[in-house]
């Protein structure tokens, strides 16, 4: 027997119904796995914009404190970041402000400042991802009342 009838290699390949199966197994996994990895987003989205709030009540008890009154709905959350001109000015107003600045939502939407609130004192809301009032899911509101 010489040495290349020892280790003779069969070569064999895959049948279509081996490649058929696999690619049945893939796609099952995938419709299982991606719409749950696909809504991780928009849960990252809302747990931001409900943190973003909490931080934003936080800074208006604050300016409550040391004037006594929140900001009014006309000078909304700027006020956090800029002494209000409006009337009632504030008269110990901080020099560095509340916020460095006023955020965005998670969705780029500016967030929504009612004083007195429907909820409270005072109401600090984003619209969802779609921006308008009301909805479901990832359109859903949430409000500081929320926290």
């Amino acid at each position: 027997m010489t040495s290349a009838s020892k280790f003779s290699v069969v070569q064999r390949g895959f049948t279509l119904i081996e490649i058929m199966v696999v690619i049945v197994i893939i796609g099952v996994l995938a419709a299982l796995i991606v719409p749950k990895v696909m809504s991780r987003p928009d849960e990252a989205r809302a747990t931001a914009a409900r943190t973003d709030i909490a931080s934003i009540v936080q800074a208006l008890n604050l300016y409550k404190l040391d004037n006594h009154r929140y900001p009014t709905t006309e000078q909304g959350l700027q006020a956090l970041v800029t002494k209000p001109t409006i009337a009632p000015v504030p008269e110990n107003w901080k020099g560095n402000g509340y916020l460095e600045r006023v955020p965005k939502d998670a969705w780029g939407h500016p967030y929504q400042y009612l004083q007195p609130g429907l909820h409270g004192d005072v109401d600090v809301m984003s619209y969802g991802a779609d921006g308008e009032k009301g909805g479901e899911g990832s359109d859903a509101d949430i409000g500081s009342w929320d926290q």
